[in-house]
C-alpha cells in the first residue's frame, strides 16, 4: 500500500491552509487533516477496471476500520475476483429496527496520463480544487462515509440501530458489480430498511450560487437495442435502390423523429414542482403545467428542448454505433447501428422494443435488445427521511431547496431497488453545472466543497442513526 504522505515539506503548505479554513468554519483542523488524508490514499490506489485494484482499496479501507476498534467480525472485505473486492463494515447499534445502508463504489473509470494535464493517480490540491480520478465519481463518497463511521466511533455514538457501509466494485464497468454479487451472494450483509447512496443527487452551483441540492429516488433503466440491416452486395458501379445502408439510415430517421409519450412518477412529479418554485418567467409555468396540465402541448414542447427536462419526461431512444459496408467500390452487405434508450421506472424493455419495431417498419431491419435488463422502482421518499435532509442541508446551507430527481442516466441504485430496499441518492457535494468533469479530463472537487460534504454527511448520519 502506498502510504498516505502526511509529513515533511509537502504536507505543511495544504496543513497550514487547512488549519485556517478549519478555524473559519469552525471544524476542527485534525479533522481536516484526516479526511485529506483518506481521500489521498483512496486517489492513490488505482481502481480501473483495466489495471486497477479494488481490493487493495478495500483492504486500505479495512485496515482503518480495525484500527479504530470495529471488531473484525463486522469488517468484510469479499468478493468474486482477486482485484474485485467489496468492504463492508457495521456499525452496531442498539437493534431498535432494520439497518440503514450507505453506499459508494471504489471504482472509477479508466483514466490515461497522455489525457490529463497531471498524474490522474495522484492528489493534487491547485487554486482551490483537488485534482485526481474519482474526485468527483465517487471516491469522495467513499472518504465521505469512512471519515465519518471512523469519527462517530471515536465520539461513542451508538446509533438506535445498526448502520451498514459498503464501498463495491465495477459500478463503472467490468464483470463483476459489487452492489449486485454482494445482494445474490451475502444479502444478510447488506440488508437493510433502506439504502443511501453517495454516487447519485449533490449540490449544484452556478456562477458561484448554490441552486439545489437533488435526492436521486429513481432512475432510468440502461437498455440498448442492435439494428442491422443486410443485403447481397454488390459492385458499386450498379446501385440498386435495395441497399442495407439506406434501409438502417431510413429506420433511425423514424426513431430520431419519435418522441415517446410523457410518463411521470411520483419522483419526477415531485421534481417539476420544486423546480417551479425555483425558476422564474416561463421556464417556471411550463413545469408546473407538466404537472397539473400535463396534456397542455406548449409545455411540453417548449420543456423538451432542453435535454436533462425531456429526459425528465419520458424514455429516450438514440444511435449511439454505426457500422457498415466493406470496400468503397463494393455496394454493402451489412449495415449495423446500436440504439440505446434509457427507459423510465414503470416502461418495459418488451414494450419499447415494440415501438422501435412499429417505427422502423421495415422487414429488412433486424431490431433485437443487446442484452436483456430489468427495471428498477421508483423508491417515494419517506417524509421522515426527506425532513431529515432538509434539516441537514438547512443547517450548512440556509435557503437551499431540496429537490426530488430521476437519475437520467445509472448507479448501483438500481440493483437495491430491484432487491427491494429503497434507495435515495444522496451527495453534500456542490458542483458547477456548466464544468461536470466526472469520468472527464482533470476531473476535481472544490477543497471547500469536499470538506462541507464530509460536514453533511456527519450531520446526516447521524440524524438517521439516532
Amino acid at each position: 500500500m502506498r502510504r498516505a504522505r502526511v509529513s515533511g515539506a509537502w504536507w505543511a503548505g495544504p496543513a497550514a491552509l487547512l488549519l485556517a479554513a478549519a478555524c473559519a468554519m469552525g471544524q476542527a483542523p485534525e479533522r481536516r487533516l484526516k479526511a485529506r488524508e483518506i481521500l489521498v490514499e483512496l486517489i492513490e490506489i488505482n481502481t480501473t477496471d483495466s489495471a486497477g485494484d479494488n481490493t487493495r482499496a478495500a483492504e486500505a479501507m479495512a485496515r482503518r476500520f480495525l484500527a479504530a476498534g470495529f471488531p473484525a467480525a463486522d469488517v468484510q472485505v469479499l468478493g468474486p475476483a482477486p482485484r474485485k473486492g467489496n468492504l463492508v463494515v457495521r456499525y452496531r447499534g442498539a437493534g431498535s429496527g432494520k439497518p440503514i445502508l450507505f453506499l459508494a463504489h471504489l471504482d472509477v473509470v479508466e483514466a490515461r496520463r497522455e489525457d490529463w494535464s497531471f498524474d490522474p493517480f495522484q492528489l493534487l490540491e491547485k487554486d482551490g480544487y483537488f485534482y485526481g480520478r474519482g474526485t468527483e465519481d465517487d471516491k469522495a463518497g467513499d472518504a465521505a462515509l469512512v471519515t465519518n463511521f471512523l469519527r462517530l466511533k471515536e465520539e461513542g455514538f451508538r446509533p438506535s440501530r445498526d448502520l451498514i457501509l459498503a464501498l463495491t466494485s465495477d459500478e463503472e464497468g467490468g464483470n463483476y458489480n459489487g452492489a449486485d454479487w454482494l445482494l445474490k451472494n451475502h444479502r444478510d450483509l447488506v440488508d437493510a430498511e433502506y439504502c443511501i447512496n453517495t454516487d447519485a443527487g449533490g449540490g449544484e452551483m452556478k456562477d458561484g450560487r448554490r441552486i439545489a441540492l437533488s435526492v436521486q429516488a429513481a432512475e432510468k433503466t440502461f437498455q440498448s437495442f442492435r439494428l442491422e440491416a443486410k443485403n447481397r452486395g454488390g459492385h458499386s458501379s450498379l446501385p440498386v435502390p435495395d441497399n442495407a445502408i439506406y434501409h438502417l439510415a431510413h429506420a433511425l430517421g423514424r426513431i430520431q423523429g419519435y418522441a415517446f409519450p410523457v410518463h411521470l412518477n411520483p419522483v419526477s412529479t415531485m421534481f417539476f414542482e420544486r423546480m417551479s418554485a425555483i425558476e422564474q418567467g416561463q421556464e417556471a409555468r411550463d413545469l408546473k403545467a407538466v404537472v397539473t396540465t400535463p396534456d397542455l402541448p406548449g409545455p411540453v414542447s417548449r420543456l423538451s428542448k432542453v435535454a436533462y427536462y425531456n429526459a425528465m419526461l419520458r424514455t429516450t431512444c438514440v444511435a449511439t454505433e454505426l457500422q457498415a459496408g466493406h470496400a468503397e467500390n463494393a455496394l454493402p452487405q451489412d449495415a449495423v447501428a446500436i440504439v440505446n434508450c434509457r427507459l423510465v421506472p414503470g416502461d418495459r424493455p418488451s414494450d419499447i422494443q415494440r415501438t422501435l419495431t412499429r417505427l422502423v417498419a421495415d422487414p429488412k431491419v433486424e431490431l433485437a435488445p443487446t442484452r436483456p435488463e430489468v427495471s428498477g422502482p421508483a423508491s417515494p421518499i419517506p417524509d421522515n427521511i426527506l425532513k431529515t435532509i432538509e434539516n441537514t442541508t438547512s443547517a450548512l446551507w440556509p435557503g437551499v431547496p431540496v429537490v426530488p430527481v430521476m437519475e437520467t442516466g445509472a448507479t448501483d441504485g438500481k440493483y437495491f431497488r430491484i432487491a427491494g430496499i429503497p434507495t435515495y441518492g444522496v451527495s453534500g457535494y456542490f458542483y458547477d453545472v456548466d464544468d461536470v468533469r466526472a469520468h472527464g479530463k482533470d476531473e476535481r472537487i472544490g477543497v471547500e466543497s469536499y470538506f462541507e460534504g464530509i460536514e453533511f454527511y456527519y450531520g446526516l448520519i447521524r440524524a438517521l442513526g439516532r
